[in-house]
């Protein structure tokens, strides 16, 4: 699904990234962990088209296509989704409309036809649930006066309502309580189907206990330097990055 080979990139003239590989296949699970300033992030930015990112070298494709020739848009359209560390609120623009707008951009894309007003508000009751987002958030602005917890399970309701292939996590689990990392935790699980990948960008091992990562990463100063599987995580959480990086 993803081929990421020797990735640089640079924001504000300062190299980042400097050199990643990894492959992430139909139906797996990833955890990218490491400490604040490694690149995580930039690596979900530089993924879905953020213009103050620079790849200087590296390729990356996206079901055999070259993802970073694509517009950002077209990158959403084609299936990549990035679930915000922190998420913006929109003043002025309703969540109903917001969604609508993106789910039929989308269906256009794919060349069918857009979903009607009935259909749409249906689909729109259906997916929330599954993230126990109240029906009052949803005729709010987008994200304008929700919580914290609130803000991330919008995310994850939006991810179920456009239904991508490759979905980014970054730090999801930033800032909620126990009962809202389970909730936002099982939404994705459900919503996850066999050929669904994902990219967990996460510094604990909580949220990983609910996803099950196939394969655990630890990215340090613009590199993975340690590919494991999920053993590696826990290492992590009972000791620390410093033991597991190699000397």
């Amino acid at each position: 699904m993803l081929e990421i080979s020797n990735l640089h990139a640079t924001v504000g003239g300062k190299e980042i990234l400097k050199g990643i590989d990894l492959t992430v296949r139909d139906g797996e699970v990833h955890a990218l962990m490491g400490l604040n300033g490694a690149g995580k992030s930039t690596l979900s930015n530089v993924l879905v088209g953020h213009p103050a990112y620079t790849v200087t070298q590296g390729t990356v494709t996206f079901n055999g296509r070259d993802l970073l020739a694509m517009k950002p848009d077209e990158r959403a359209h084609e299936g990549l989704f990035l679930s915000f560390q922190q998420p913006v609120e929109i003043p002025g623009v309703s969540m109903v409309n917001f969604m609508r707008t993106a789910l039929n951009a989308k269906r256009k894309y794919q060349g069918l036809e857009p979903l009607d007003a009935a259909a749409f508000l249906k689909l729109m009751r259906e997916r929330r649930k599954i993230v126990e987002l109240d029906s009052k958030l949803t005729s709010r602005s987008v994200n304008e006066g929700f919580s914290g917890g609130e803000k991330k399970r919008n995310e994850i309701f939006q991810m179920a309502m456009l239904e991508p292939t490759l979905c980014i996590l970054d730090e999801t689990d930033s800032g909620l309580d126990v009962d809202a990392l389970r909730i936002v935790a099982e939404g994705f699980n459900r919503l996850r189907k066999p050929d669904t990948s994902a990219i967990v960008i996460t510094h604990y091992q909580r949220l990983l206990d609910y996803l099950h990562p196939s394969v655990v990463h630890v990215l340090i100063d613009g590199r993975i330097v340690r590919t494991g599987g999920p053993e590696l995580a826990a290492d992590i959480e009972a000791h620390g990055f410093a033991a597991v990086i190699p000397s």
